[in-house]
């Protein structure tokens, strides 16, 4: 273990990307800091996986990180972020996840609405509504799954 957060830290960024894959497998928290230090990382891959490694170790301090990391300059890292933040399921995410909602990037968007779709927090419920009309069409399916487990069912609807 201490030999993949070494390359972590020092290694190529090959050697990097295999380092953040093995500590990911490994699901081992003494790799929680050196993948948050990742996330600062210049090669855009490195910031995805260590994000993506983040949500395999669903270690909720990562929150802000991973929040943070939903307004990087790439859409490959924001959409790891968004995916993690869902697989962490922290309603304190919700937040930032519907102000992804609404990112440039309609593989973020799609991803946003899965991960709030998982953590199921009513709150996102009418942006998810809003977003309805997104020009993308398995952006506006993920939506959809969205608003069925994060809405409550109509007033007639209930219990059936």
């Amino acid at each position: 273990m201490n030999k993949y957060i070494d390359l972590l830290k020092n290694g190529t960024a090959l050697q990097k990307l295999d380092a953040i894959s093995r500590l990911s497998e490994l699901k081992d928290m003494d790799s929680f800091d050196p993948l948050c230090e990742a996330l600062g990382d210049s090669n855009w891959a490195i910031r995805s996986n260590a994000a993506f490694a983040l949500g395999e170790l669903g270690d909720a301090r990562a929150l802000p990180r991973l929040i943070e990391a939903l307004r990087d300059s790439n859409g490959k890292v924001r959409k790891s972020a968004a995916k993690s933040l869902g697989m962490i399921k922290d309603t304190r995410s919700v937040e930032a996840l519907i102000a992804a909602l609404d990112d440039e990037s309609a593989d973020v968007r799609r991803t946003a609405a899965r991960s709030l779709g998982l953590i199921g927090e009513s709150l996102a419920c009418e942006p998810l509504k809003e977003h309805l009309l997104d020009d993308v069409s398995y952006v506006k399916s993920y939506v959809q799954e969205a608003i069925m487990k994060v809405c409550p069912p109509p007033d007639g609807m209930k219990g059936q």
